[in-house]
């Protein structure tokens, strides 16, 4: 059995590591915060009916977990040149789920702002790509495994779709800034937030644009903001490092901050606190998520 190692990063570096795996010859990355350990792969459990990404369930020391085949997920035909797979056991949206990949090679360690915005990609799994990290000999591209998971289970949030239901007129008047890089993630937020009432809302792809506006159209009261939903993982800046920024600025500290991301969990939840975050709270609970917009912009 094989544990990652990866150096505890502060919060609000805007730094990052991401494990590189190999499927065929393409690299991709997942981050470190996201993987618990990798292990050689065991005899599966095949599930009748189940979606096709699933390839199964395993026991792993009494917790059963899905593997996830990602060859499968991003349509790869090409074949590996080792002989051995590895599962990745990885944690995120509140889940515990394995990955099979082809190899595992190495852990990088950089800084958001190395992290580039994908073009147009081939082989068809653009979709599934939310940055591409530049190495002198190759790149690695950063595996968008909430859309992944998405694809397999569209209704982790059964309630969200009830959100319509008991409306509060005083959430048309607030205006909400949400940082999110994912296409995927982003049309969620908007038919969430729109159905439940909240009529301003306004988008941008990473840390550093949301936090380019506060600087030049908040600070010089352009534009009011109420309230700010940052991802934490984002090319250019990620959301503690936002946070961050934000909360050390004296005109834009009191603007409540939640982080909306795969990442929270109960060993890592102490990070975004250390950024002075106002909540935190794992994708995809959008419900949840509608609650503490209330508590930070109706109660408060």
């Amino acid at each position: 059995m094989e544990k990652t190692s990866g150096i505890l990063l502060d919060s609000g570096t805007n730094e990052v590591e991401f494990l590189e795996f190999l499927i065929g010859s393409t690299s991709f990355g997942i981050n470190v915060l996201k993987v618990r350990e990798i292990i050689k792969p065991v005899a599966v459990t095949k599930i009748p009916h189940s979606h096709r990404n699933v390839e199964g369930i395993m026991d792993l020391r009494g917790e059963v977990l899905p593997i996830i085949n990602l060859r499968t997920a991003l349509n790869i035909e090409e074949k590996s040149e080792f002989l051995e797979e590895k599962f990745i056991v990885t944690e995120f949206n509140g889940m515990k789920v394995i990955l099979r990949v082809d190899h595992v090679t190495q852990i990088h360690r950089l800084s958001w702002a190395e992290m580039e915005k994908p073009a147009s990609l081939q082989h068809g799994f653009e979709d599934h790509i939310t940055g591409i990290i530049k190495q002198p000999s190759q790149m690695i591209l950063l595996l968008d495994v909430e859309k992944i998971m998405f694809d397999i289970y569209p209704n982790l949030d059964k309630e969200a779709s009830r959100l319509h239901e008991n409306l509060n007129p005083a959430r048309s008047e607030k205006r909400i800034m949400i940082a999110e890089d994912s296409p995927m993630l982003r049309k969620l937020l908007e038919e969430t937030l729109l159905g439940a009432g909240f009529e301003h809302i306004q988008f941008f792809e990473n840390g550093k644009s949301a936090w380019d506006f506060m600087e030049t159209v908040v600070k010089n009261g352009e534009q009011n903001v109420d309230l700010l939903i940052t991802d934490i993982e984002m090319p250019q800046m990620d959301g503690h490092h936002l946070t961050k920024k934000i909360k050390e600025d004296g005109f834009l500290s009191k603007i409540p901050v939640i982080i909306f991301s795969s990442l929270i969990t109960d060993h890592l939840r102490h990070k975004g606190e250390q950024v002075g975050a106002n909540a935190q709270i794992s994708k995809p609970q959008l419900t949840k998520l509608v609650e503490l917009l209330d508590e930070q912009l109706l109660i408060n």
